[in-house]
Parts: C-alpha cells; sequence; structure tokens
C-alpha cells in the first residue's frame, strides 16, 4: 500500500486496522542468488537498489536479532558530507545528495532535516585543520564555510563563546546543508522498498558459517535456521565483519570498539543545528521529540559489548555542560552503546575479497550512518555486477597491502 493524504484519510474511517504489515516475514528459502548478511542500514539499501537498479530479487537479508537493532537503531542520526579526501568527498556526497529524496524514493517519511552541522573549533591547530577541510571541500564542490565565535554564537545560541572557559571557542566550520534523519525509519523505509521488490528479510536468523566449494567459491551459508545455498555474500555486519568473515577465513584490518550516546529529558525546540566538537569529543542535537542527543568519543578499548565505561560519558557530559551551560541542569534519560569497526586509515572497506562470490561492506567507524543510501547503492553494484562502483573503487580492501590508504583519520576524529 502506497502512503499517501487519500490513504491516511480512507484509513482513519477504518480506525487504522486495515494498514498491511510494513514488509514480509518469510521463511529462508534453500537457495537465493545473492545473500546480504546485516539487516541494518546499509544492508537493506543494498537488497533494495539490488532489487530496483539491478533487477535481482531472488535476495535475502539476514539479521541474527531483529531489523535495525544494530548501529542502524544506536547512532546519533548525523547526515554531513564535509570530509577531506577526493574518495570520501564522493562517497559521502553521493549520500548526501540521496538523502535529499529518500523520502519520495521510498515513500517512507525518513525525518531528514537539513539543519546544518557546526564543527567547534578551539584552538589554532583545530582552526588551521577545519579550514583546509573548507578549502578542499569547496575545490569538490562541497558547501563548507567558516564562521568566527560570534556568528557560531548567531547560529547556535545555546553556544557559550567565554573566552575564560577550559576549551574557549576560536571558531567553527559549518555546512548547512547537513543535518539529521530518523534512525529507525530510514531502516524501516529500506526493508518495506525491499519487501516490495521480492527481497526476504528473515530476522533472528544467525549465521554460523560460510561454506566453499573446492574452487574456493562460495557455496552458501549454514545459519540457525538452516543451510541456505548462494553463490554471492554480501557482509554489512558493522562491529562484527570480523567474527563473519573469519568464517570464511577472511582476516579484516579492522578493530571494534564501544561507541556512546545518550538522550536528555524533552524539551521545547531549543537547539537548532548540530554542533560537534572533536576537541572534547562531544556533540549534540535535538530530536523531534524534543531530546537532546548527545554523543561521545569511542571508548578506548577493543571489544564487542553494547555498552561501554561509565567514566566517557561522564566526561562527554562535563564538557557540554561547559560548551552549552544553559542545559547543564537537565537529566538524563538513557545511555547506551554501539560497536563500531575502524580500520587503519579510518576510512571504509567496499569491496571484493580474495574469496570469489564474497564481498564487504564495513569499517565506516563512527560514520556509517550519514553514508547509508550512498553505501547501499554502490555495494549494490558491486555485488550485482562483481565490479566496483566508480565511487566505491577506492575503497578497495587491497589498498590496505598497496599503501593506497585514505587517511581520514582528522576528518574522522570524533568522526560523526
Amino acid at each position: 500500500m502506497k502512503f499517501s493524504l487519500l490513504s491516511l484519510a480512507r484509513q482513519a474511517l477504518k480506525g487504522h486496522q486495515g494498514w498491511p504489515e510494513q514488509w514480509r516475514s518469510p521463511e529462508p528459502k534453500s537457495a537465493y542468488d545473492a545473500v546480504i548478511v546485516g539487516a541494518g542500514g546499509h544492508g537493506l539499501a543494498t537488497a533494495y537498489y539490488m532489487a530496483k537498479e539491478h533487477g535481482m530479487r531472488n535476495i535475502a537479508v539476514l539479521e541474527k536479532g531483529w531489523l535495525g537493532g544494530g548501529n542502524t537503531g544506536r547512532n546519533t542520526t548525523i547526515i554531513r558530507s564535509n570530509y577531506l579526501w577526493e574518495p570520501s568527498e564522493a562517497i559521502y556526497g553521493h549520500a548526501h545528495t540521496l538523502w535529499g529524496g529518500l523520502s519520495q524514493e521510498l515513500n517512507y517519511n525518513v525525518m531528514f532535516s537539513p539543519r546544518g552541522v557546526m564543527l567547534i573549533a578551539h584552538s589554532h591547530h583545530d582552526a588551521q585543520s577545519f579550514k583546509r577541510h573548507i578549502y578542499a571541500n569547496r575545490l569538490a564542490g562541497t558547501q563548507n564555510e567558516w564562521l568566527t565565535p560570534q556568528q557560531a554564537k548567531e547560529f547556535c545560541p545555546l553556544l557559550n563563546i567565554d573566552a575564560s572557559i577550559r576549551y574557549p571557542i576560536v571558531g567553527a566550520a559549518l555546512q548547512r546543508k547537513g543535518g539529521t534523519a530518523r534512525h529507525d525509519a530510514v531502516a524501516w523505509g529500506y526493508a518495506r522498498g525491499a519487501s516490495r521488490l521480492g527481497v526476504d528479510i528473515i530476522e533472528n536468523c544467525e549465521v554460523k558459517g560460510i561454506n566453499r566449494d573446492p574452487s574456493g567459491a562460495v557455496s552458501g551459508l549454514e545459519t540457525t535456521r538452516g543451510p541456505i545455498a548462494t553463490r554471492k555474500i554480501g557482509v554489512v555486519a558493522a562491529g562484527n565483519t570480523s567474527v563473519i568473515m573469519a568464517m570464511a577465513g577472511v582476516r579484516m584490518p579492522l578493530e571494534s570498539f564501544p561507541l556512546q550516546a545518550l538522550v536528555s529529558e524533552p524539551l521545547k525546540p531549543v537547539m537548532p543545528c548540530v554542533v560537534m566538537s572533536n576537541t572534547i569529543h562531544a556533540y549534540m542535537s535535538q530530536s523531534d521529540k524534543g531530546e537532546l542527543v548527545i554523543g561521545a568519543g569511542m571508548d578506548g578499548y577493543t571489544s564487542y559489548s553494547q555498552m561501554g565505561g561509565l567514566h566517557i560519558a561522564t566526561q562527554t557530559l562535563e564538557a557540554i555542560c561547559e560548551m552549552f551551560p544553559t542545559v547543564s541542569r537537565l537529566r538524563m534519560l538513557r545511555n547506551w552503546g554501539g560497536i563500531v569497526d575502524t580500520t587503519p586509515d579510518r576510512s571504509p572497506i567496499i569491496s571484493k575479497t580474495p574469496v570469489p562470490g564474497l564481498f564487504v561492506n564495513c569499517g565506516w567507524g563512527t560514520g556509517g550512518f550519514k553514508a547509508t543510501p550512498g553505501s547501499g547503492h554502490v555495494f549494490a553494484h558491486q555485488v550485482a555486477t562483481g565490479e566496483p562502483h566508480p565511487i566505491n573503487a577506492p575503497f578497495t580492501l587491497d589498498r590496505f597491502r598497496t599503501g593506497g590508504l585514505i587517511n581520514e583519520a582528522a576528518a574522522a576524529a570524533v568522526a560523526h
């Protein structure tokens, strides 16, 4: 059923009792043309574009838990594209372009809000680094601009620009077209769209093994819901990617870390944009429900836990209260964590692997949500055709052997 004003009016007359399920929940088939492992935003987007643009309908998306229950449902929903290097500008810029029309594309309101993303500079080094990004972005046609402390406060009145604070604000980089979207809606929209095109979305189906034929190519998967035969597997499992890939004998250049976030009690609108500080590892925006959404930097130890150290959250809140003293008396409602997978150069891997038929999309670190539509679009091309899309071609797994790194560590920093 297509969402529209007319369908809403019709359902209202029926007491909203006639809405169908948003996506099907079938039993897994014994074989598929391709299987995507991971029903987060990137995995669902991959399946959607494989079906829509490449005509592959016999596809399954496997999820060990519930749809969108991993990092997609645990991130802080920031969207921006002001990265430093050309390959990063291309992939994040491609995603940013798709965000603008995604609600219409999926016939599902993903609540994309281009309210602006402001990165705070606290030192001369910060200012130099951000201005370098601004100049590089302008050359690539990406909007980004420098603000004085006074201009930053005009854009975000809550900001404390007093020169006596521990980390005084010396300026800011602003991407006016950056913003936020509703993470759950993105997963639900892609799931609904993919299911409508014939993709099977199979929840509570954990992958336990990857089978290979005598030639070494993939031949199927062992799951908790039985074996599934396939000749193409796309692994999009975020922090658990290394575990899945090890089942096929592929060692990945990844480390997994906890990353924490918090939300406050709801308020009337007070925060007009997203504000981020790489130096003090804190950032804040306001959700449509009125909660202040606050994020921290990664915990300092590798882990597969979806929890983090209390001291990290405490330090983040101390920094937030200094930058935004107005909110210092608010109560926090919830605190949670996700598992982020990071590469040595802090750029993703969207690539084929040494195992024929096995493809991987991982290494997004703390910045995966913003890339969701672009990542899914180019990875769908990679899996469907076996060859990279021009945009994801630089993000090969082989770059860690050849030395063709895409060093976004400075651009990533907190790296949302």
